[in-house]
C-alpha cells in the first residue's frame, strides 16, 4: 500500500495543477484591479489587500496542500470524523456565543483577533471528507438486520445533512448551505445507493428550498428579481442591474486590466461575491471563455483522479472536491450573470478570502 502511494506522489496530476495555477494567477490579476482605491481608502496602501492575500490566502493554501499531498490517505480517513465534529462545534459557536462577528446582519466568521474565518468553509471539506469516509466503510443495506435496512443509508444522510442545514441556515448563509447540500448530494449519488433513494433525496431538497424561501422574505425578493430583472433596479435589482451593465461594457475583448469603471463604487462587493463581473467587463468575453474553460478543465481532471482512485474513499473524496469548487464557480458566475437567483458565494480561486 505504501509502495502504491509513494508511486502516485510521483505522478501528480500535471494539467490540474498547471489549470489551478492559471485560474490563480487571473484572480490575483482582477483582485489586483479591484481592491486598489478600497485598500488605500481604508489601509492608506494599494497593495495592502493584494498582499494580504498572498501571505494570508495563497502561501498557507499551498502549505497545506504540500502537506495534505504527502499525508498517507489512511490517516486522513481516520480523522475525518473529528475534523467534521469540530467544524460543527465551530458553526455552532457562532449561535450561541459572542465570538461570531456580525457583518450585514450575518453571524458567519470567528475573530480570534489574529485571524478571522468562516467555519462554514472549513465545513464544505470536513463534510466531503466524513461522507466519502462513511460511504466507504458502510455495510451494504441488505446486510443490515433491521426494519430501517431499505432505507439505509438515506436516513443517517439525512440526519448529517439536517443538522447542517439547521447551523447554516441560522447563520444564515443559504449560499454555502447550498453548495454544501448540491456536493453532498453529487457524493450520495456517487456511492453505491438506490436510484429511488436520490430521487427521493431530490425531492425532499426541493420541499426543503422552497420552506426556506417562504420563512424568509428576502430570499423570494431575489427569486422575484430573478425572475423580472427590472423591477426595482434601483433597489433589489440594483446589483444584478449594475453587475450585468459591467458585464456587457466587456464586449469581446474587454477594457482592459485595471481600466473598470464599475469598481467605482457602482458595483457592491466587488472584492467579494461580485468580482466576477469586473473580470467581465475587463477581459471581456474572451477572458470569461478562458475563465469558464479553466473551471470545466479542473472538473474534468478532478474526476479523472476519482476514476483512476484505487479505493472508494479516494474517489468519493476526489470526486466531491472537484464537483464542490466547479460547482461554487459556475453557481458565483451564473448568479451575477443573471441564469440564476442572485446567491452570495465567493468565486474560488478569485475572491479576496483566506478561510
Amino acid at each position: 500500500s505504501l509502495s502504491a502511494d509513494m508511486v502516485g506522489l510521483k505522478k501528480p496530476n500535471l494539467i490540474l495543477c498547471l489549470t489551478a495555477l492559471i485560474w490563480l494567477s487571473l484572480g490575483f490579476l482582477v483582485l489586483g484591479s479591484v481592491s486598489a482605491t478600497f485598500s488605500i481608502e481604508k489601509f492608506g496602501d494599494s497593495a495592502y489587500l493584494l498582499r494580504h492575500q498572498f501571505l494570508y490566502g495563497l502561501l498557507p493554501g499551498l502549505t497545506l496542500g504540500l502537506f495534505f499531498f504527502f499525508l498517507p490517505r489512511e490517516i486522513l480517513k481516520k480523522v475525518s470524523l473529528w475534523f467534521f465534529l469540530a467544524t460543527l462545534f465551530l458553526a455552532g459557536l457562532l449561535l450561541v456565543s459572542k465570538i461570531g462577528l456580525r457583518f450585514l446582519g450575518a453571524s458567519r466568521w470567528i475573530n480570534l483577533g489574529v485571524i478571522v474565518f468562516q467555519p462554514a468553509e472549513l465545513l464544505k471539506l470536513s463534510s466531503i471528507l466524513y461522507l466519502s469516509s462513511w460511504f466507504a466503510g458502510r455495510k451494504p443495506a441488505e446486510k443490515i438486520k433491521s426494519r430501517f435496512g431499505r432505507l439505509m443509508p438515506l436516513l443517517p444522510f439525512l440526519l448529517i445533512v439536517s443538522i447542517i442545514t439547521v447551523l447554516l441556515a441560522a447563520q444564515p448563509d443559504i449560499g454555502t448551505l447550498s453548495i454544501v447540500l448540491l456536493t453532498a448530494a453529487a457524493i450520495f449519488f456517487l456511492a453505491p445507493t438506490p436510484l429511488w433513494q436520490n430521487l427521493l433525496l431530490w425531492a425532499l431538497g426541493a420541499a426543503g428550498l422552497a420552506l426556506l424561501i417562504r420563512v424568509a422574505p428576502y430570499r423570494l425578493n431575489r427569486l422575484m428579481i430573478f425572475l423580472h430583472p427590472d423591477i426595482d433596479p434601483m433597489g433589489r435589482g440594483y446589483q444584478l442591474k449594475q453587475s450585468l451593465i459591467a458585464i456587457g461594457a466587456g464586449g469581446l475583448f474587454g477594457v482592459g486590466p485595471g481600466l473598470s469603471d464599475q469598481k467605482f463604487g457602482f458595483l457592491p462587493e466587488t472584492i467579494g461575491d461580485a468580482i466576477f463581473p469586473v473580470f467581465a467587463e475587463e477581459w471581456g468575453f474572451l477572458g470569461t471563455a478562458l475563465l469558464v474553460s479553466l473551471i470545466l478543465i479542473f472538473v474534468w481532471q478532478g474526476l479523472r483522479v476519482s476514476r483512476l482512485a484505487r479505493d472508494e474513499f479516494s474517489r468519493l473524496v476526489a470526486a466531491g472536491i472537484s464537483l464542490w469548487i466547479g460547482l461554487q464557480a459556475l453557481v458565483n458566475i451564473c448568479s451575477m450573470s443573471g441564469l440564476l437567483p442572485l446567491i452570495g458565494i465567493p468565486l474560488p480561486f478569485v475572491s479576496y478570502g483566506g478561510s
